[in-house]
């Protein structure tokens, strides 16, 4: 317990000190600890509980992180996720189906806000985030797969409404790695 204390201490002073614009997630071995250290990092700036709060998402107009410049006043940029079965459309800026003969779409940095009591949109998907595209891990003492990482909360078109459910059958995912 010490030691994943140490970690997170580590990781909350790295987070707010010197730290990139934005953060590869792919090259991460352990995201959820990164994420829960942005979590905490945020939860003792502002002097609220832990507990309280959750990231709710920004898709940003940037595609590489060279394209942004300064880091955000609260929250991480991630980038260096892929969709599969689906894309993120750029100009309608929401989810939508696949280019013909593309298997997985690059997708934007997005902006992970610390949110307090945030309760998702119902007419946003909520996207699984899987290391990678094998989508099936061993189940950790928590009772999640190793492989899952999140659910990120992903807008719907509002011109050809495809609800989530749509999103679901097709099992849209965001993957940090792409299989060979």
């Amino acid at each position: 317990m010490l030691f994943r204390s140490l970690r997170v201490d580590f990781l909350s002073t790295w987070l707010t000190q010197g730290s990139p614009v934005a953060y590869w997630i792919s090259g991460l071995f352990f995201p959820q600890g990164f994420m829960t250290g942005c979590l905490q990092t945020h939860a003792r700036q502002y002097k609220i509980a832990i507990d309280e709060l959750a990231f709710s998402f920004q898709v940003l107009e940037a595609e590489e992180p060279g394209q942004v410049e300064e880091r955000p006043v609260d929250g991480v940029y991630i980038y260096g996720l892929y969709m599969d079965g689906a894309r993120y459309n750029r100009d309608q800026k929401c989810v939508d189906e696949q280019h013909p003969d593309e298997l997985y779409d690059k997708v934007p940095l997005i902006h992970f806000v610390p949110t307090k009591d945030y309760v998702p949109k119902e007419d946003e998907y909520s996207c699984p985030m899987y290391k990678t595209g094998k989508r099936a891990g061993v189940l950790s003492t928590t009772g999640a797969s190793t492989n899952y990482v999140c659910s990120v909360e992903l807008p719907c078109s509002k011109e050809e409404y495809q609800p989530p459910a749509h999103w679901i059958r097709r099992a849209a995912a965001l993957l940090c790695a792409l299989n060979d």
